[in-house]
């Protein structure tokens, strides 16, 4: 769906580490997935869209990826990847370029060892895997098939056979959080890379889920600073950037984990931000929560998209932040989520709905 610009940016300094490349490139390569997810960001369905990018247009995709000053890492993602018949042709590809190529498959009878073991083969430098409940019955109601808790640690104990790096991803919500504590040890287990814990944004199918309050989101990021303290793996939150801002309150270093490539995690990434999306379709978005659509390919450049369209360039300017946000001497490090801003207030530039910090008003602006 188009969305119109709600505002215009103006932005002279000089370019920031984020200005002119992307960290991740996200590519929605299919909408089609056999889970029926309820929170799930693209209202995924059984099959895919009839306008989904043809693969001639997803190769040419995948140059223009490679076109950046600095090469993101892309993220094919879903729907469930593993839908798309083309998938390793994708991977191929997009590895001749000198990409690094990471995967989210969904937890279905489609993710066996021998769809991972072909995901390696083909280049592969990391796993998506979804984790939403310490137990079958929390899972399984999230993810909407009985099997797919079963199917997840099936998937990690074959990734973890293979060699192949995995980051899980969870969506923390009114319903599991009770379950972090369960879930971290049963992830410490299995030797994973990082564990990324989502915080709704009222997108897709996820405007019916009630969102975690400010309050509850600072009982969560105590829980998660907590089991850092603990475990073998990264933790990182998603769409809840003020947690870097938590962290730091703790004497902790929000930079402290690393991804798949040894890298530490640089701070101030954010929707549009180090941080682009491209629907199935073409649909050009600052993030996948973020549904302000900046144009399409092939009609547009992804690369000129992000260094140059208006609404990229003000997401990237912590300086046009409002309300808290704006006032924030934490702002450049973390900004808050854009789009949970967009999705509450119908502006991503609104200060962050469910941030409970305060801001100490005249303080020195804290910089990465």
């Amino acid at each position: 769906m188009t969305l119109p610009l709600c505002f215009i940016a103006m932005n002279n300094t000089k370019p920031g580490p984020f200005d002119l490349s992307p960290l991740m490139f996200y590519y929605e390569v299919t909408q089609a997935c056999d889970l029926v997810c309820q929170h799930c960001r693209a209202s995924a369905q059984e099959c895919a869209a009839p306008d989904e990018l043809a693969p001639a247009q997803s190769l040419a995709l995948i140059d223009e990826v490679a076109r950046f000053p600095a090469p993101p890492t892309i993220v094919l993602t879903g729907g469930d990847p593993l839908k798309r018949a083309d998938l390793f042709d994708l991977i191929a590809h997009a590895r001749s370029r000198g990409l690094r190529v990471a995967v989210t498959p969904s937890a279905t009878p489609l993710a066996t060892r021998d769809a991972l073991k072909r995901l390696k083969d083909a280049g592969v430098m990391a796993l998506g895997v979804s984790l939403d409940g310490a137990s079958a019955a929390t899972h399984d109601s999230f993810r909407g098939w009985d099997g797919s808790y079963a199917r997840t640690f099936e998937m990690l104990a074959n990734a973890r056979d293979l060699g192949l790096p995995v980051q899980v991803n969870t969506s923390v919500t009114a319903r599991n959080v009770g379950e972090i504590p369960a879930m971290a040890e049963q992830l410490d287990q299995w030797g994973v890379m990082m564990w990324s814990v989502f915080f709704l944004v009222p997108v897709g199918r996820g405007v019916d889920q009630p969102r975690l309050s400010a309050e509850a989101c600072e009982d969560v990021f105590a829980q998660l600073w907590a089991e850092t303290q603990r475990r073998s793996f990264a933790i990182k939150t998603t769409e809840a950037p003020h947690y870097r801002r938590y962290v730091m309150q703790q004497g902790g270093d929000p930079q402290a984990g690393r991804g798949a490539s040894g890298r530490r995690v640089p701070l101030g990434v954010r929707d549009g931000k180090g941080i682009m999306f491209v629907g199935h379709n073409g649909e050009i978005y600052p993030a996948g929560f973020l549904p302000l659509e900046c144009g399409r390919f092939p009609e547009v450049s992804p690369v000129e998209t992000y260094q140059s369209h208006p609404t990229f360039v003000a997401l990237r300017d912590a300086e046009q932040l409002k309300g808290r946000c704006g006032a924030c001497e934490y702002r450049e490090i973390c900004g808050g989520s854009r789009a949970r801003a967009y999705a509450v207030y119908g502006d991503p530039l609104e200060e962050e709905p469910d941030c409970a910090y305060v801001p100490v008003g005249d303080a020195e602006l804290i910089l990465p």
